[in-house]
């Protein structure tokens, strides 16, 4: 079938079904929290079981869920949103499915970043939308600029702030001209927000503080540490609620019930700042020692990501994955999974285990790099 050829697997959940086989993995590998949510949410869930809230919600999701979003983007951004404009989906791939099938007609373009992540291109192929790849390097601290659109008919820009894999964030100046460039040109501007939150040195503004004329994707699997969950969001404009509605009934009917009663408590903002700050101590030490071993084009500052050039030992970074896992058990992420641009230079280290398991994983690169390749 035409439509599922341009379809690849998403290599991480591979890596990861291989890894968790061996019970002495280190689990570099998947953007997966390994840190609890806040207690509040387990009560939640369990309070929402017992008084067997079963049923579904309306398609757009809980009217105070929704609210909350609302109130959360006031707080947080001072950004004045109308719940209306907030969609519940089932995690943040749900909101990709519809924000696509919104902006893009068949065999419309949409542009993004490569290296980025791999679920973009292969819903736009699903959906038969060109995917539109745009080489981003670290001149431009792995950023999409309005000179990279020159030339390119798109109907859509989708970016991801903080990025997956290299974690950076896009500049105020920067992201300000993308979508006013978008604007202009008639091209719907689509936000990946989902590691709002999860930002260490810089500050990162959502696309709503540039226009209201944008697409906004977030949800509870990262900040929130909510991934099984499966609860996103998705804001749209004024006159896409409607159509976002229709899409949402037909395919989804709702996101999970459970779920979104159990999200109602995700908001304890003292319970997330403990959080990040863990993520933020393993980055530093993680970053401080893959630096010794492996040339960092950049310090990502946000999601919990580090793109490691390993260029000077294997220039096939699947094969140098490979060897790794099969000689030490420690799982990487290599760079062909988030596109074609330098893909063979490139893993993805994910800081998601604990520092204990971080500094295992070290001393067991550290070998294998000795041993392999003669180094350090």
């Amino acid at each position: 079938m035409q439509r599922l050829k341009g379809i690849s697997s998403f290599i991480v959940m591979d890596i990861v079904k291989k890894a968790r086989e061996h019970s002495d993995s280190i689990h570099f590998e998947i953007g997966e929290p390994d840190l609890k949510p806040n207690p509040k949410v387990e009560l939640a869930a369990i309070k929402a079981l017992q008084e067997s809230k079963f049923g579904y919600t309306q398609s757009l999701g809980l009217q105070s869920l929704r609210e909350k979003i609302a109130k959360h983007y006031s707080s947080t951004y001072g950004i004045d949103l109308d719940y209306k404009n907030i969609i519940i989906t089932p995690g943040t791939s749900g909101a990709f499915l519809v924000a696509y099938s919104l902006t893009c007609d068949y065999n419309g373009s949409l542009g993004f970043s490569d290296p980025g992540y791999p679920c973009y291109k292969n819903i736009s192929n699903l959906l038969y939308i060109n995917p539109t790849k745009i080489e981003v390097f670290s001149n431009s601290n792995f950023q999409i600029t309005k000179e990279h659109l020159n030339g390119l008919n798109l109907s859509a820009l989708q970016i991801s702030n903080p990025a997956n894999p290299t974690g950076n964030i896009y500049d105020y100046s920067n992201l300000k001209e993308l979508i006013e460039y978008c604007n202009k040109h008639s091209i719907a501007f689509i936000s990946d927000e989902l590691y709002h939150g999860l930002t260490y040195d810089t500050k990162v503004e959502t696309a709503l503080k540039f226009s209201k004329d944008v697409f906004v994707i977030n949800g509870f699997s990262k900040y929130y540490l909510m991934p099984g969950f499966r609860v996103g969001w998705l804001i749209v404009p004024d006159n896409y609620i409607k159509k976002a509605e229709e899409i949402v009934q037909n395919i989804f009917i709702s996101a999970p019930t459970i779920s979104q009663y159990a999200a109602l408590d995700a908001f304890d903002y003292s319970y997330l700042k403990s959080s990040k700050n863990i993520f933020k101590t393993r980055r530093d030490y993680l970053y401080n020692e893959l630096s010794k071993l492996f040339k960092i084009p950049t310090l990502p500052s946000g999601a919990f990501y580090i793109w490691a050039d390993i260029s000077k030992y294997e220039n096939n970074s699947q094969i140098f994955a490979q060897k790794l896992f099969s000689k030490t058990h420690v799982a990487v992420t290599p760079g062909i999974d988030f596109g074609t641009n330098q893909a063979e230079k490139y893993v993805r280290f994910a800081y998601t285990t604990n520092l204990e398991n971080i500094k295992e994983g070290i001393k067991r690169i550290k070998k294998f790099l000795k041993d392999e390749y003669l180094s350090i």
